[in-house]
């Protein structure tokens, strides 16, 4: 039986919110924000209306995370998201905002490294203080 026709490939498999709430630890609500907010696109829906996410969804919400936990506001995030909607001649835009975010992350390691060392050696300071019987110089 060859029509000529290629057979219907079977659909993408699909996550439903509550799995993507699992894989991500984002919350639902946190979910709609995005996709209300313009950070992820319409999110596909099944006749019941339900929300069912692609793979893809799933590694942008992944890289949405990253963006966030390294300290990306909303609005860049968003601007971010708008960029890449936009398709490949906004390759260049994304990657000058990647080059800046991750440089400004260095910074902000490079200070965080010096604060704990500042407070290793603080912590090195009492714990000599309580060492020493009968000293109670809180410096």
């Amino acid at each position: 039986m060859t029509s000529g026709q290629p057979l219907p490939r079977p659909a993408e498999p699909t996550l439903t919110i509550a799995q993507v709430v699992e894989r991500t630890g984002l919350s639902h609500d946190t979910l709609r924000y995005y996709e209300k907010a313009g950070l992820i696109e319409r999110v596909g829906r099944t006749t019941g209306n339900q929300r069912r996410y692609l793979a893809a969804d799933l590694a942008w919400l992944e890289f949405l995370i990253r963006l966030r936990e390294t300290g990306m506001s909303i609005a860049d995030m968003r601007r971010f998201a708008e960029l890449r909607s936009q398709g490949d001649a906004t390759v260049p835009a994304r990657l000058a905002m990647l080059r800046e975010h991750s440089a400004e992350l260095r910074d902000r390691i490079r200070v965080l490294r010096r604060n704990a060392s500042a407070l290793d050696d603080k912590i090195d300071h009492y714990e000599r203080l309580l060492e020493r019987p009968g000293s109670d110089d809180p410096r």
